[in-house]
């Protein structure tokens, strides 16, 4: 039986389901779902990540952790944390980065957040000494450097349309024993009050409702313990409209068509992440492009060039410019940091 099958069967027995139920079975489901039966990154996958473009993003974001790192005193032993780390390439390019920095590694205990388990043998081969959790609460109680990298985009969202001044939520149902969208009906919705002030009537807003708890369980970390946390991915400051994209072959596609055969992804409303903080200083919402160039990526870029001639250097340049270009992923990604009250933010970052 196909996943279509079964949400077809659900939906006929029980009713139209949301977009985050959708979501979650699409890409979760034991058997079935999308990541815990498929490779999805790299050439040869449905997208390609930042990391797998260009080893000059992980080397990056290595060094900057590990210059919080020394701003912090060095703490012994610290959590080296990364959720979703997909083939582990991010975290491999970290460790390399990071080799120089006397005491880094030696004192870093690597855990990744990881639901896949398919992908969690991949990134075994790359990082045998990491350790796995299933739930953010797993986090150690000490110092954590923690970065997510495209990962609060995959987390399941709700859809919800504004009807005066109450919302309906769009769900999914069937028509003619295909899959299609619909609406339920009208609510009051008290977690979106706020938002009847930028919004009119057919508007459609976004809610995450489990991306905000996470990633307070990470500020409280930080908060009490110290360290610093790297959040990048695509969206903006306030959600509006329909972001909800499926990706297959490196293709847009329709999500409800193949259900467990794409990546199913959402921008990030990073107000909403942002609120979840409270304990810690947030650094403004700052776009990749801005904040790799403060980095100092093209130094980097102009030094792995020097030995570089023909497609391969051409090749070099189109990932530079892949990362940092306003029209390419340096306007559409967007990085915030987390630090304890009172202490430096990390590099590239400002309040």
């Amino acid at each position: 039986m196909s996943l279509q099958d079964l949400i077809t069967a659900q939906i006929t027995a029980q009713g139209p389901i949301s977009v985050a139920e959708y979501m979650s079975t699409c890409l979760m489901h034991p058997t079935l779902g999308y990541y815990t039966t498929a490779h999805p990154f790299g050439q040869a996958g449905d997208f390609v990540t930042a990391p797998e473009i260009s080893q000059m993003f992980g080397e990056l974001i290595g060094l900057a952790l590990a210059q919080t790192w020394l701003d912090q005193g060095s703490p012994t032993p610290f959590t080296l944390a990364e959720l979703g780390p997909g083939r582990g390439t991010l975290m491999a390019d970290i460790l390399r980065a990071t080799r120089s920095v006397p005491g880094f590694l030696d004192a870093a205990d690597m855990v990744l957040l990881e639901a896949s388990p398919s992908l969690r043998e991949t990134q075994s081969t790359l990082l045998p000494q990491a350790r796995w959790i299933d739930h953010i609460d797993e986090l150690p109680e000490r110092p954590l450097l923690l970065i997510a990298n495209e990962f609060f985009d995959a987390l399941p969202i709700r859809q919800f349309v504004r009807d005066d001044t109450r919302w309906r939520e769009r769900q999914i149902g069937l028509r003619d024993n295909a899959l299609t969208f619909g609406l339920g009906p009208a609510s009051v919705q008290p977690a979106l009050a706020h938002r009847l002030e930028d919004t009119k009537h057919g508007d459609m807003v976004e809610d995450c409702p489990t991306a905000a708890p996470m990633l307070s369980v990470v500020a409280a970390r930080i908060a009490t313990h110290g360290g610093a946390a790297l959040v990048i991915d695509y969206g903006d400051w306030r959600s509006l409209g329909d972001t909800l994209q499926a990706a297959q072959n490196h293709r847009t596609v329709d999500p409800l068509t193949d259900p467990g055969k794409s990546d199913l992804t959402a921008h990030v409303d990073f107000e909403a992440l942002i609120q979840s903080c409270a304990p810690c200083t947030h650094s403004r919402v700052t776009p990749q492009g801005v904040f790799l160039e403060r980095l100092g990526i093209t130094a980097r870029a102009q030094m792995l060039a020097a030995n570089l001639t023909g497609p391969a250097l051409e090749t070099h340049i189109a990932t530079h410019r892949r990362l940092t270009h306003p029209t390419e992923m340096g306007n559409l990604f967007k990085v915030v940091g987390l630090v304890p009250q009172g202490t430096a933010l990390p590099p590239g970052l400002e309040p």
